[in-house]
């Protein structure tokens, strides 16, 4: 009885260079996702930095209301200082 040999060498190939584009495709991805990954903590760092900075600074919006009050009553003591002659 006769056994034919058959050639899977077009198999093999085919397998080892499916699993080196998986391997090639894996360490391209990886190095992203990390990125992103610290980009997106950077991220909510920096927004919650953003949010603590508008509650610090959230007075100032009065500001020009204070500084029309002080114009008015300097406006005022020059009145005042040219009735006094000074």
């Amino acid at each position: 009885m006769h056994v034919l040999a058959q050639d899977t060498s077009g198999w093999q190939a085919g397998y080892t260079i499916g699993v080196i584009v998986v391997i090639a495709v894996v360490a391209l991805v990886v190095p992203i996702l990390v990125l992103a990954h610290l980009i997106g903590k950077q991220a909510k760092e920096i927004n919650d930095s953003l949010k603590e900075s508008v509650t610090n600074t959230a007075a100032l919006s009065g500001l020009q209301t204070t500084i029309e009050s002080a114009e008015a009553i300097t406006a005022g003591l020059r009145r005042g200082r040219i009735k006094l002659g000074g």
